[in-house]
């Protein structure tokens, strides 16, 4: 009697055995085919805690519900492969230059009769230039030459002459109606584009004068362009000026400019030979030079690039 006893409570806990182990099998195979499911398959899913799947209008899904908010799904009947790239960030040319420090000089009165960003001489966005199909590189002119004059090859840290991208020609003024004339067509250029490295940095090329102790004035800077006068004069009458366009001026630099130009210019920011003053904000720059208010062509070899 306790034989039989033992053999039917042995049979019933293997059957319980038996039926525990069908059990796993089945649960094991019905999250497998639930893993398995393409993309496109509205299966119950937990995604970021408890996220349920949405089903929207239109060939995607998102999954709403989680803590990072919609996630976006494609839906499709096959398996999607995602690959992640690295972000890639441009450099901002705004940044400023490294152990950059400027100072300001005292400018004998009068100040310019107008408000800088409105004087078509020192503002060369007014004026405007448009391109011309001129020749781009060095030309060679005959007659005399100042010895002094500036040095574009000064612009960049590694004193280069650069490949010429573009050239242009500025407009005149119409001073009478303080408005935009026609394109300047003697000499045939009259800005240069220089091709640069974005951020690279511009600085001021030397010249053979003397501001007490600085090259230039600073009689214009924005956020895009800046004007640099090679004498102490408010104005452009008299002495070389440099325009230099696409050029993010240094923060601390403009933020001088505005300050002292706020206040009635008595003094404006000096800049020494070589000193950086901003940094390129694309693959080129304009550069325009004039001596005594006349734009002058900044390809001439025995001016502006004496020796290349």
């Amino acid at each position: 009697m306790a034989g039989s006893v033992h053999l039917v409570a042995a049979r019933r806990s293997g059957f319980k055995a038996c039926l525990l182990l069908i059990v796993a099998l089945l649960a094991l195979l019905a999250g497998l085919a639930i893993f398995a499911a393409p993309t496109g398959t509205a299966a119950a899913a937990r995604v970021a805690g408890a996220a349920t799947l949405e089903q929207a209008p239109g060939p995607t899904s998102r999954l709403a519900g989680g803590r990072g908010g919609a996630v976006p799904l494609r839906s499709s009947g096959t398996f999607t492969t995602y690959v992640y790239l690295p972000l890639v960030i441009g450099f901002d040319p705004c940044t400023p230059i490294p152990g950059a420090s400027y100072d300001v000089l005292e400018v004998p009165p009068p100040p310019t009769d107008r408000p800088a960003e409105v004087h078509a001489d020192l503002n060369l966005r007014l004026r405007g230039y448009e391109l011309t199909g001129a020749y781009k590189g060095l030309v060679d002119y005959s007659g005399g030459t100042d010895p002094n004059a500036p040095q574009l090859p000064g612009l960049f840290a590694d004193d280069r002459t650069p490949a010429f991208s573009n050239v242009y020609r500025v407009h005149h003024w119409d001073w009478p109606t303080n408005s935009r004339g026609p394109a300047i067509t003697n000499p045939a250029v009259t800005l240069a584009g220089f091709a640069v490295a974005p951020g690279e940095t511009i600085h001021v090329p030397g010249s053979g004068y003397d501001i007490g102790g600085y090259e230039v004035l600073v009689l214009y800077a924005s956020a895009e362009r800046i004007t640099l006068k090679y004498t102490r004069e408010d104005n452009v009458v008299l002495g070389y000026t440099l325009h230099v366009e696409n050029v993010c001026v240094e923060p601390a630099l403009l933020a001088l400019y505005q300050a002292w130009n706020d206040v009635g210019r008595g003094s404006l920011p000096a800049l020494r030979a070589g000193q950086p003053f901003g940094r390129a904000r694309g693959s080129e720059i304009g550069v325009a030079i004039r001596d005594t208010g006349a734009f002058m062509d900044p390809r001439s070899r025995k001016d502006w690039w004496q020796g290349r």
